[in-house]
């Protein structure tokens, strides 16, 4: 099958960079095009047409996947502070716990203000930069030529990463001795332009005279429980003269213009990972619908996770997490009910052109969200802030006391 090495095609290139960091010449480098997305551009004044970044390219060559004798799991970590760190119930942290016994190196994404990167750490008390969905797809580095490093070397290494790049790892790859190797994919559905986040900046700045510090997407106040991570998900700027902005999910235009898919990397709207097949040993997500099949699991809305063991490895791995974690075994096909990213790919927007047209011109972070983005419908707000998860929860209690007491 063709990619978009072969093609040209964008919706062929899933931006994993395995190609680059295959090339012995150096003569593949990521260049952003005019939406902000990175694609491999060739040098073929230093290409010698081996041939090797076609191996390695998971459109062209899709590493293993598997779909059968899925194990579930759904619940959230007994440790508070993990969770309260953590974008749903924490179980990342306590996957990475199960498997760092010793000898360890651990993959994933870290943000430093808008800039999204994959590093690595050798030790566990600075797992923290790794936490939260940082809604932005990662830059990658060299971090699949220094995983095959670590590998070679013995050590134990858990690579983290978005289901396209845990192909590209996997892809890259090939022959190495993967027996110490444990993938965690995150459920993605989809990556958004960074331009519209760049345009955000750009409106800070001239509103407070300065960028941003960290940007939390889904954040969780510890004070204010409501502003939690499930009917409410604020999110949190923090400028770098240590200003707060704060902005419900519901009144917030990046969630508005993200969740109708008008802004994301072509090849999502055609993504081959978003199925029941999976290809990483452990697939971890929001426990959507927690309020709907398996209330008990709700914790009191400070955040639940689903986890999605796809191999032996990392049924073992999940098995021993538990121990540190409240919840149980779930129904796949229940659970695949509410996580529409493992059915299938997002819908692309009609109207996606003409967004990124705008996206891409002079327009104002402002203009464009007068243009494009509506205020939330009243029945939403009811059920969000009047009838919510919480309220909903609360009654499944009361019920469920009052079952007890008959």
């Amino acid at each position: 099958m063709s990619g978009y090495l072969r093609s040209n095609l964008k919706e062929e290139c899933f931006g994993c960079e395995a190609c680059t960091q295959v090339c012995g010449k150096s003569a593949i480098i990521m260049k952003e095009d005019e939406e902000g997305f990175r694609y491999p551009v060739i040098d073929e004044n230093l290409c010698v047409h081996c041939g090797l970044c076609n191996v390695v390219c998971p459109y062209e060559n899709m590493p293993e996947s598997f779909g059968e004798n899925k194990y579930v799991f759904g619940g959230y970590s007994l440790n508070e502070e993990i969770r309260f760190e953590s974008t749903s119930g924490g179980i990342f942290s306590e996957v990475v716990n199960a498997y760092c016994d010793d000898n360890y190196i651990i993959f994933g994404a870290e943000a430093k203000g808008l800039s999204v990167f994959h590093n690595y750490i050798t030790d566990k008390k600075e797992l923290a930069k790794f936490r939260k969905s940082k809604y932005s797809q990662s830059i990658m580095g060299n971090s699949y030529k220094q995983a095959r490093i670590f590998l070679n070397e013995g050590k134990k290494v858990l690579f983290s990463g978005t289901p396209c790049q845990i192909a590209g790892l996997k892809a890259y790859l090939r022959n190495t001795n993967q027996d110490y190797l444990l993938t965690v994919e995150v459920v993605c559905e989809g990556v958004p332009s960074p331009i519209y986040m760049r345009k955000y900046e750009e409106y800070l700045e001239k509103k407070y005279g300065c960028g941003i510090e960290s940007l939390d997407y889904r954040y969780t106040d510890k004070t204010v429980l409501s502003h939690g991570k499930w009917d409410f998900e604020v999110m949190r700027t923090h400028l770098k003269n240590n200003k707060m902005i704060k902005k419900d999910r519901w009144f917030n235009p990046f969630w508005f213009i993200w969740l109708n898919h008008l802004m994301s990397r072509p090849s999502c709207y055609q993504c081959r990972f978003a199925s029941q097949e999976r290809i990483a040993d452990i697939s971890l997500g929001d426990l959507w619908g927690v309020h709907l099949y398996c209330p008990e699991l709700y914790g009191n809305n400070s955040g639940a996770s689903l986890a999605v063991a796809n191999t032996e490895k990392g049924r073992n791995i999940l098995l021993k997490a538990q121990r540190s974690m409240y919840g149980h075994e779930l129904d796949f096909k229940e659970a695949l009910r509410y996580q529409a990213p493992m059915r299938t790919h997002i819908s692309q927007n009609q109207h996606r052109e003409a967004f990124m047209r705008d996206l891409k011109s002079s327009m104002r972070y402002e203009e464009i969200n007068k243009k494009w983005t509506k205020s939330p419908a009243l029945k939403l707000l009811w059920n969000k802030y009047i009838w919510g998860n919480r309220q909903k929860i609360a009654v499944w209690n009361l019920k469920k006391f009052l079952r007890r007491r008959d």
